[in-house]
């Protein structure tokens, strides 16, 4: 058993937090974490899980500055993490301490490698972007996390939604992609594209190409979380959250 993985799969399925990986453990580095990672994702496979895409994150200075990780962090995404379109509710029972986050998604028509892949290989390979929340959830102590603790949680990701629009990014500056963001009916936050590596299109193609480097490819089919474009809210039962991509859609959420 890999250190620290069977301590964070308890931790998933009995919705508990656990120490900081980083403070028990200095000498961790990010190949160790991301070998917990699969370590756990192989084991949710083992319960009946499918893997359905993947996610980056901690891509803006916002949310960098927020959690206080100056890099960004990398993980899967199972058919259970996916809860489907339209006006969305979240069981909040599920959940230990989640955090709302706008994003936009990719919905990929054709595989990426790494190395080697750029932000015009994502765009040929992509067939279509959506609004997307992904509600990220971590299994550590009060998001007391460093690099090294995210990634060995599988990026922190709890579940995520995609709203019903889909369109073809080659009709967008995705840079310039405007999200506007409401909670329980007031304006919450706004930002851009360009808050992830500049572009969207820039931050999945870091992750292909730090996936790459560990012999895991994005499929012809795979959901791909991009980033938030906004600082991550604090979520609870009751609350309601809605986003607005410009031009393309919007995304609702509810939390039960």
């Amino acid at each position: 058993m890999i250190p620290h993985s069977d301590e964070l799969y308890r931790a998933l399925r009995g919705r508990f937090t656990v120490p900081p990986l980083s403070e028990r453990n200095a000498t961790l580095t990010i190949d160790d974490a991301y070998a917990i990672s699969l370590s756990v994702v192989a084991r949710r496979q083992e319960d009946g899980e499918r893997i359905v895409g993947k996610k980056i994150g901690v891509t803006s200075k916002a949310v960098q500055d927020m959690l206080g990780v100056h890099q960004p962090d990398f993980g899967f995404l199972t058919d259970r993490m996916w809860i489907h379109d339209g006006i969305i509710d979240i069981d909040a029972s599920n959940l230990i301490q989640p955090r709302a986050e706008a994003e936009i998604a990719f919905i990929l028509k054709a595989p990426l490698r790494g190395p080697g892949i750029t932000a015009a290989d994502v765009l040929t390979a992509t067939e279509a972007i959506a609004p997307c929340f992904e509600i990220v959830d971590s299994r550590i102590h009060d998001w007391k996390i460093g690099i090294v603790d995210t990634v060995a949680d599988n990026a922190s990701c709890g579940v995520f939604a995609l709203g019903e629009a889909r369109a073809d990014p080659r009709d967008y500056d995705l840079a310039m992609l405007k999200v506007t963001v409401q909670k329980n009916d007031a304006p919450l936050s706004e930002g851009y594209g360009s808050a992830v590596q500049g572009s969207p299109l820039e931050a999945v193609a870091w992750l292909a190409n730090t996936l790459g480097a560990y012999g895991v490819t994005l499929n012809a089919g795979d959901v791909i979380l991009s980033g938030s474009l906004v600082p991550l809210a604090p979520a609870e039962r009751g609350d309601r959250f809605e986003m607005d991509l410009q031009g393309i859609g919007t995304c609702t959420i509810r939390f039960v």
